[in-house]
């Protein structure tokens, strides 16, 4: 089965990302999900999801850095998430294609339902906050 690759950008603005919800006639469709798609042939991750976001929801991206690479089986479909970290961007983030989007704390991810790839996602922001709110605690 061939892996698709995906380059998936994190937007982070506070502490805050910017999510968004697939349209139910995707491969899990009705679930949210980090904006980001498939990378072209001849194609670098970080201009895939240049690319991406501009097209997806209006913004250039000015910084990004690596955050994580997750590999999941989902049994009809093999993804390959490279997740890119966006903390700088010009713009104004809104779905060009009519999917809702929202900027939600980092906190409330955990109540919305993302795809099981987009798990150890959401599992590292929450680990980093926690981290960063204890180390700011006297």
């Amino acid at each position: 089965m061939k892996i698709v690759e995906v380059a998936v950008g994190v937007i982070k603005c506070d502490n805050k990302i910017y999510i968004s919800k697939r349209a139910n006639e995707l491969h899990q469709g009705g679930k949210w999900e980090f904006p980001g798609g498939k990378r072209e042939a001849n194609e670098s991750i970080e201009d895939a999801l240049v690319r991406e976001l501009s097209e997806e929801i209006g913004i250039q991206v000015t910084a990004q850095s690596p955050f994580m690479l997750i590999e999941h089986d989902y049994g009809d479909k093999k993804v390959r998430l490279d997740v890119r970290l966006v903390e700088g961007f010009e713009g104004k983030a809104h779905h060009q294609e009519g999917q809702q989007s929202l900027w939600v704390h980092i906190s409330d991810l955990n109540k919305f339902t993302f795809p099981d790839a987009n798990m150890p996602i959401i599992n590292k922001l929450v680990g980093l906050l926690q981290a960063t709110i204890n180390k700011s605690e006297p």
